[in-house]
């Protein structure tokens, strides 16, 4: 593997340096070095960040790879500069067995495009009934240290509890889709005044907040981690920040598309703005900012979702929930938290790859830009701006929702330890 020198990037937005990588380091970081024998980026302009780490990503194989597959998820990861991803697992079957993980891990290895971490099921078949072999997953190759039944909540009490103190062994942690199934039966869309309108069915704010409640207060009885997925209210940003006051290990995430989307693109009735949970108001939209940019919210995740289009082009209500992320997710924050000031580039590598990383538990990921750090890195054009054209995707799905939407910043390189898997704007 050759010496690369990228020249003039703005480590994590700052001043202007030469970062030097040789095989899978980063040997130097200066003022000025000089190129030798090495490949020499000329990034004046450019932000350099460490690989973006995404806590919260649907690979859909096995089972669904006509929606996706570990292969065309990661080359979309890489695209948008992320150098690991946590793969969910409502997969058919479900990844809750030793087998199904290490099935996942083997095909990110393969893809070489981005490290992909398989996220272990809660409950047997997501069903809610029986915990499912976390001790096994977690000795597995795979090394599972975050489990999920993400699509489904864990809504029964006892379950979450015993799931809480079980991963306490291996310092796991219990990553919760907050959704009380009860209170959103039918449910098509936020509810609200829009909802109302439209004559769709509601899903309120308290279906989210009420487990997310439950959860802090149990994790906090067990000692343990639990980890709020896709947070999307106001009122769980309170319940959260209230919880972190209190000194319990309680994190979460908010997805993209919750810091700029509302429920008002649902006039459309397109099956694009369908998602799970629902797109809320301007109101709550603007609490997740704020949150993000305190560090009440931990990090962004993109939940990327793909659907083959015959699942989303069709009537809202048969319309499957879910929009992919993983190409448009850096856009999307730059114009959302950078653009309007509320986070620095600095601030974007914690909530993008410090932070998800240390939630994760990913070595070497999330690490400092430094002599002797693995050359997981990304550069970004923040000055670049364009329309989304999906046509142009790596994932195997297409259904976004900023489809002709002008967005900023580009990612034209990502090294995953120390190699490049995209290169101008393009897969290597």
């Amino acid at each position: 593997m050759s010496k690369i020198l990228i020249r003039g990037a703005q480590v994590l937005g700052g001043q202007a340096q030469d970062v030097l990588i040789d095989g899978e380091t980063v040997v130097e970081v200066a003022d000025r070095i000089e190129p030798g024998d090495a490949t020499v980026i000329e990034a004046a302009g450019r932000v350099l960040l460490p690989g973006l780490v995404d806590l919260h990503t649907h690979l859909r194989e096995p089972g669904r790879e006509d929606s996706e597959t570990v292969l065309t998820g990661t080359k979309a990861a890489a695209v948008g500069g992320f150098t690991a991803v946590h793969a969910m697992a409502n997969t058919f079957p479900v990844a809750d067995t030793a087998g199904v993980v290490e099935q996942v891990y083997r095909l990110g290895k393969e893809s070489g495009y981005c490290d992909v971490q398989p996220v272990g099921a809660v409950t047997v078949g997501l069903e809610g009934k029986q915990l499912a072999e976390l001790g096994a997953m977690h000795d597995s190759a795979a090394g599972v240290r975050v489990f999920s039944d993400d699509g489904k909540c864990v809504d029964d009490a006892v379950i979450m509890r015993r799931a809480l103190e079980y991963v306490k062994a291996f310092d796991g942690v219990i990553a919760q889709h907050a959704q009380e199934p009860r209170l959103t039966e039918g449910a098509q869309m936020n509810e609200g005044v829009v909802s109302a309108e439209l004559g769709l069915g509601g899903w309120p704010a308290v279906a989210e907040e009420s487990i997310i409640a439950r959860d802090v207060l149990l994790a906090a009885h067990v000692g343990s981690r639990v980890h709020i997925c896709h947070l999307s209210t106001a009122g769980s940003v309170e319940i959260v920040r209230w919880a972190k006051s209190k000194g319990w290990n309680v994190t979460a995430e908010v997805t993209p598309h919750h810091l700029l989307l509302t429920d008002e693109l649902v006039r459309t009735y397109n099956p694009v703005y369908k998602v799970n949970p629902p797109l809320r108001t301007e109101t709550d939209v603007l609490a997740l900012r704020e949150a993000l940019a305190d560090g009440t919210i931990d990090c962004v995740a993109t939940d990327h979702a793909p659907h083959p289009h015959e699942d989303k082009d069709c009537e809202w209500g048969a319309a499957a929930m879910g929009m992919v992320g993983l190409e448009t997710a850096l856009s999307v924050v730059q114009e959302t938290m950078v653009d309007t000031g509320l986070l620095d580039w600095a601030g974007v590598a914690d909530r993008m790859s410090f932070r998800p990383a240390r939630i994760g538990r990913l070595d070497g990921h999330g690490r400092p830009i430094a002599a002797g750090e693995p050359a997981n890195l990304t550069l970004v054009d923040p000055t670049y701006r364009g329309a989304v054209d999906p046509a142009g995707f790596a994932s195997r799905s297409r259904n976004t929702p900023y489809q002709g939407r002008e967005l900023p910043g580009r990612v034209t390189h990502t090294f995953l330890r120390g190699r490049a898997t995209v290169v101008d704007g393009n897969l290597a």
